[in-house]
């Protein structure tokens, strides 16, 4: 892990993970060995005429359904469904649908495939482990009705504003409610009638009855059911009364049997709530042991990105980004556009581990797990990225008038199996700008008037001067062909050159649109403090230019990714790529240029 300023690669080996410990704990001990799972979830008496589980753990990623995951979500799905998978437990697909004002089928949809394509599944033992918190819509009203039956919970008729100004400070206590003393029959009738439709939203509300002088706030009588008439995704309007999340959560952690709830560091305050809930569920007769356990571990914080759902939606509403799936967003479905592979997510995941510390993990180790998937896998290509024309001035005498010289090269060097890639030397070739210089500085190896260098593949040629425009720019650069030097040939090693030139044959290569990607922000922390983040934002955060491909890439199919040689690993945009016109995206250069 590093601070902001670091520029460390990948360390070799997994970061610690406490949350191993914990399990590995638990199963030594037999914590879990001798509870049952009917094969759906359902409460103590469902749950009690089941078998024994065949899971040894179970863990579950909740998301709200309300937005697009991001790279933070890709951790924990990673962290949930790894150590499921690692310890012979199952993982839990789990929608956290209790909001009905911000969720939406299309987030749904988004997340399954997001999960989907990380690797990972949630269909184990015959059984689909798909769930809704809406489905248990009923079962948390009959919760909230023990509570309040056993005199844990009452109806508060307080206004927004009095409940805030009684509850309290982190210094001073809360004060109990007018309401709080209410008889459970006067408790049940409102909150039925509530149920029934017949109060306005924010007339009243559930809350459990805890401490109001409690040391933690979130003790003090937290609300646990509002009223809101609103049409819910999945449950139309069958309820207008809706749980919080807090008293939802644990209750769907209980009814699924989960054993170890993992959840980010700011719920840490919210963990004594969920025990005593679940508590007093079971004491109810509702709920079995053992019972779930929160842990809490340090989110993943990146530098150089923004994860606020809030922001982000900025983002895109204000089209500073072309759209969710942007490649510079650090949305799931943004990083798989760019480029990013499931390997490559997961190596970050392992490689940050779980800790209880908060630390700043530098984009560059991200984008170190990425190259260090491609490498072994993308196929290499030439590109002239920024293009310059050359023109070999003694072609036809060397090798013939109106003929072209056939090369090849392997598709990856150390993978023979991935075959050859074939391509033309022309008369008349595309180079990068970069590799020209009339006038060389010291060290230069590549061309300029008198020096040779290789044509990668190819012959050796011989710089003897350029083309220049009217304003004195350089528009072409001249050279000759060096006789019986092409690559692979006896005469190869004739003549000793210290400069390698990558080319794309100027009538046979694919002139493509390349859209060069580089971090949205130029601050490695760029909400900091409250700033306004998009002060930081790279004005060169993305540009798009016309390169030159070898030919082989007019067939890429979108999502194919190659290494163009000298210049880092690029994807054939996914959603506007057509098989014959590719559009590239740069996924990561070959080194850490923000390092430098």
């Amino acid at each position: 892990m590093s601070t902001p300023n670091d520029k460390n690669t990948p360390a070799a080996a997994p970061a610690a993970n406490f949350l191993r410990n914990i399990i590995e704990r638990d199963l030594e001990a037999g914590t879990y060995a001798h509870r049952n799972w009917a094969g759906s979830p359902g409460d103590a008496a469902h749950h009690g005429a089941g078998q024994p589980d065949p899971a040894k753990i179970r863990t579950r990623f909740p998301p709200e359904p309300n937005g697009y995951l991001h790279i933070g979500h890709a951790k924990s799905i990673c962290l949930n469904f790894g150590l499921a998978r690692d310890f012979g437990g199952v993982c839990h697909m789990r929608f956290d649908d209790t909001n009905p004002e911000k969720e939406e089928q299309e987030y749904v949809d988004s997340i399954l495939d997001a999960v989907k394509w990380l690797g990972f599944g949630w269909e184990q033992n015959g059984t689909n482990h798909l769930f809704y918190a809406s489905s248990y819509f009923e079962f948390m009203y009959r919760a909230a009705e023990a509570l309040i039956e056993r005199g844990h919970a009452y109806i508060d008729q307080q206004t927004p504003d009095e409940m805030r100004a009684n509850r309290g400070t982190l210094t001073e206590p809360g004060k109990n409610s007018p309401w709080r003393d209410r008889s459970v029959e006067e408790n049940l009738r409102l909150f039925r009638e509530m149920r029934a439709g017949k109060h306005a939203e924010g007339s009243m509300i559930l809350r459990a009855k805890i401490d109001m002088a409690s040391p933690n706030i979130n003790l003090r009588d937290p609300a646990i059911y509002r009223i809101r008439f609103a049409e819910h995704h999945a449950t139309g309007n069958a309820w207008c009364i809706y749980p919080m999340y807090t008293f939802a959560h644990p209750i769907e952690d209980a009814l699924e049997r989960i054993t170890h709830s993992i959840c980010t560091l700011e719920f840490e305050d919210q963990r004594p709530f969920y025990d005593w809930l679940l508590e007093h569920l079971r004491d109810a007769g509702l709920l079995a042991d053992p019972l779930p356990k929160q842990y809490e571990f340090a989110r993943l914080n990146l530098t150089y990105i923004i994860t606020s759902k809030r922001k982000l939606k900025q983002l895109v509403d204000e089209k500073i980004v072309d759209g969710w799936d942007d490649p510079r967003m650090p949305t799931i479905v943004g990083l798989r556009r760019r480029g990013y592979t499931p390997q490559s997510l997961q190596m970050l995941a392992e490689r940050t581990g779980a800790s209880k510390h908060n630390t700043w993990i530098d984009y560059s180790v991200l984008e170190g797990c990425l190259r260090e998937d491609l490498e072994a896998k993308a196929p290499r290509a030439m590109a002239a990225i920024d293009p310059l024309k050359l023109k070999l001035t003694n072609w036809d005498d060397v090798i013939g008038a109106g003929k072209v010289e056939p090369c090849s090269a392997p598709a990856h060097p150390h993978h023979p199996e991935f075959g050859e890639r074939k391509f033309n030397l022309t008369p008349e070739l595309w180079i990068e700008r970069e590799d020209f210089e009339e006038v060389p500085p010291k060290g230069f190896r590549r061309l300029f008037p008198g020096n040779m260098a290789r044509l990668k593949y190819g012959f050796i040629i011989e710089c003897t001067g350029c083309e220049k425009d009217a304003e004195g720019n350089v528009t072409a650069v001249l050279a000759k062909l060096v006789p019986d030097t092409k690559s692979g040939t006896p005469g190869a090693d004739s003549i000793k050159v210290k400069g390698v030139i990558t080319w794309v044959s100027a009538s046979e290569g694919v002139a493509t649109e390349v859209r060069l990607y580089d971090r949205l922000f130029t601050e490695a922390q760029p909400d900091a403090g409250g700033r306004d983040f998009l002060e930081a934002l790279n004005p060169n955060s993305k540009r798009v230019i016309t390169a030159y491909l070898e030919p082989g890439l007019a067939v890429a199919q979108p999502g194919d990714i190659f290494q163009f040689e000298r210049h880092g690993y690029f994807v054939a945009d996914r959603k506007d790529s057509v098989v014959g016109k590719p559009v590239f995206n740069l996924a990561v250069g070959l080194k850490d240029s923000w390092g430098k």
